[in-house]
């Protein structure tokens, strides 16, 4: 639990929050995944695919890290994913922000690294982090390099045989809003933004262009802009696509872009000017530029002097973008 205090009352199985709120007598605050409350084993989760286990927690800024395990239908193996529940979520619903990130990182990098709590308490967002990619399947090949299979899912729904499991499209889209939807109701899941870096830039880019009604908002650190474009996404799409080039527009931020009829709503992108894949012409943000200016959509992209690729990139400006998907989802 998050630091609650549970009033065990006689008779069986019969309890009842110290702490009653109105918001339906905060009966159901994290009820399939506390620690104090019955939890499905990992055995079970491929018969029940809302089930979770809690793996850790850690108490922060007044909220609570945690990370849960479960059986991913998606992709066909176990995933993990970390949570940031703010100190708002003892008293009401919260609003969630999903973040992506990038190559060779996990559902732990952001929780760990970027500091994002802070502004996460302050504003009462929910974090939601995934990882990168399904793990542990041994398919020929997935750890040969660093920029494909094991973390390198591209958010993407892969249609090539030998990687019928990279859904990551699907798993962020559908499967984990279910999940905190089954498991959480504290989590407000109709009120959601996205955000991500680098790989997870990319991702967070194209998954609101195609659900622009399901987040309110988005931005990125150094996103893969123009994938199409660049030697990683002319590695990864035809990997998992095939060599169908239309297919792989479905996944490229600037192609969906240029078709884009949603509602306008301003994207933010911070870029460091040192980054040495901008310079390798991997993440291509003028191309995305142009794109926006084509169908009139705001952007606010803004090269900042002197910062590289890194999460001391991202610590140095992720309140700006926290502050941001605040603003939109509180509207």
């Amino acid at each position: 639990m998050l630091g609650w205090t549970l009033i065990r009352l006689t008779g069986p199985a019969q309890r009842s929050f110290q702490r009653i709120h109105s918001l339906q007598q905060c009966t159901f605050l994290y009820a399939s995944a506390s620690a104090h409350l019955s939890v499905k084993s990992l055995s079970s989760m491929a018969e029940d695919p809302r089930a979770i286990t809690e793996v850790s927690s850690s108490k922060m800024f007044g909220g609570f890290n945690k990370r849960y395990k479960h059986w991913s239908y998606s992709c066909g193996c176990h995933m993990t994913f970390s949570i940031y529940f703010p100190p708002a979520a003892a008293t009401t619903m919260v609003p969630v922000l999903y973040w992506l990130s990038g190559l060779t990182c996990s559902d732990e990098n952001f929780i760990q690294k970027s500091g994002a709590q802070r502004a996460a308490a302050k504003r009462g967002l929910a974090l939601i982090c995934t990882d990168t990619s399904p793990r542990g399947l041994n398919v020929d090949g997935e750890s040969d390099s660093w920029d494909f299979g094991v973390g390198a899912g591209f958010y993407l729904d892969a249609t090539q045989p030998k990687w019928k499991n990279w859904q990551m499209y699907s798993y962020v889209t559908k499967e984990v809003p279910e999940l905190l939807s089954a498991n959480f109701p504290i989590l407000d899941t109709n009120r959601a933004s996205i955000f991500g870096h680098s790989m997870g830039g990319h991702g967070a880019l194209t998954i609101y262009l195609k659900n622009s009604d399901k987040y309110k908002s988005v931005s990125a650190f150094a996103p893969i802009s123009n994938p199409i474009s660049c030697p990683w996404g002319q590695k990864a799409l035809p990997g998992y696509l095939g060599d169908d080039a239309s297919r792989w527009k479905e996944y490229d931020a600037t192609e969906l872009m240029k078709s884009f009829k949603g509602t306008k709503t301003t994207i933010l992108i911070d870029q460091g000017d040192e980054d040495k894949f901008l310079h390798q012409k991997q993440l291509l943000p003028d191309r995305f530029e142009e794109a926006c200016n084509l169908v009139g959509m705001p952007l606010l992209l803004r090269m900042q002097p002197g910062y590289d690729h890194s999460y001391y990139f991202i610590a140095s400006f992720i309140e700006d973008h926290i502050e941001h998907h605040a603003i939109a989802l509180s509207s």
